[in-house]
């Protein structure tokens, strides 16, 4: 994979609809690991900027890894929170942060 290119995952949704998203970063809060997924359109673009939360489970070189859905209020918003902490240290360049959602 060269710089230009992005992680991407495929998510399966309750309905069966399958949602490509961008893997923004993975990172550690109150000793878990999460991740943070940007949903992308049929042209690789995000649509709203809305991004979703889930638990991340490595399950080893050998296996791939899992996501849990974050299920109470206070782990959301301790989560949300170690997001937002990791989104002010990035250096986006000429992204006005204030036009994500």
């Amino acid at each position: 994979m060269n710089e230009n290119e992005s992680l991407t995952v495929t998510l399966t949704l309750e309905n069966d609809e399958e949602l490509e998203c961008a893997v923004l970063t993975i990172f550690e809060s109150d000793g878990r690991e999460y991740i943070a997924l940007l949903p992308l359109d049929e042209n690789g673009d995000s649509d709203d900027g809305q991004v979703y939360l889930y638990r991340f489970i490595d399950n080893g070189e050998d296996e791939e890894p899992g996501l849990e859905n974050i299920l109470e209020d206070e782990e959301f918003e301790r989560v949300s929170e170690a997001f937002n902490d990791w989104m002010e240290e990035q250096d986006f360049g000429d992204i006005d942060l204030d036009d994500i959602e």
